[in-house]
């Protein structure tokens, strides 16, 4: 039994009704994303939401002359869109996610008042979670991510998966996780799995809102997380 994943958590400001669990991406920790969970709390439109930011396990990556990191997955080749993927580590990090689902429901949050999301490999690992838990969730975001394993997703996916919104921001000039990267799995995601993009002010009935940023390398910047804000006060919106 793998063991239990470590998180900080950012407390909601006012009774807690939602949840988002946010996921750092290669090398970094959940304090990476605290300033922007405090900054979001902070709002008066997201006070009831609790962050939880989970720390991924220490692990040797390949593609780093087996140096150990922080880390969801394996890298077996930086900047190869067809490389070789640790589908055994996807797969085994995905299970430890949906324990942190599952440990929010049985507390009194419904799934459906819970938000995954992350950055980079915490992007990547918030969609192959997102679309094949059991559980409805409220949405997804997706911050300079990508699909991985499109083809064990494909057998895997949730029949909830069409009706999930889904927040995609990318910069069009990252460096690591290309952009082409992430068209390509929009392109996936629209022929084979029958989810398609559209206008933010839909997303409610499912589907992807996307926002390419010129000039955005591989980061969030404050026009990213404004966006992403308004799409948790979609989906996660203050319950009387």
């Amino acid at each position: 039994m793998a063991a239990a994943l470590k998180f900080l958590t950012v407390a909601p400001r006012a009774t807690h009704t939602a949840t988002v669990i946010f996921i750092h991406g290669l090398g970094d920790t959940g304090a990476g994303w605290q300033p922007v969970a405090e900054m979001f709390a902070h709002d008066t439109s997201l006070q009831h939401v609790k962050w939880i930011l989970p720390h991924a396990p220490i692990a040797p990556i390949t593609a780093n002359n087996g140096f150990r990191m922080p880390a969801w997955f394996d890298v077996f080749e930086f900047g190869n869109i067809n490389a070789r993927e640790d589908e055994e580590g996807i797969l085994k990090s995905a299970h430890a996610l949906n324990q942190l689902i599952t440990a929010e429901v049985d507390a009194g949050i419904p799934a459906s008042r819970i938000v995954l999301g992350g950055f980079s490999q915490g992007a990547a690992m918030s969609l192959v979670t997102g679309l094949t838990t059991e559980r409805r969730l409220a949405g997804l975001g997706v911050l300079s991510g990508w699909l991985p394993i499109r083809h064990k997703v494909k057998a895997m996916v949730s029949d909830h998966a069409k009706k999930l919104p889904i927040f995609w921001g990318h910069g069009k000039a990252d460096p690591i996780v290309r952009f082409d990267k992430a068209t390509l799995s929009l392109e996936f995601l629209k022929k084979e799995l029958r989810i398609d993009t559209v206008e933010p002010e839909n997303v409610l009935n499912g589907g992807i809102e996307f926002h390419a940023y010129e000039g955005l390398a591989h980061s969030a910047d404050p026009e990213e997380l404004d966006e992403l804000k308004s799409f948790l006060k979609k989906v996660l919106p203050a319950q009387e």
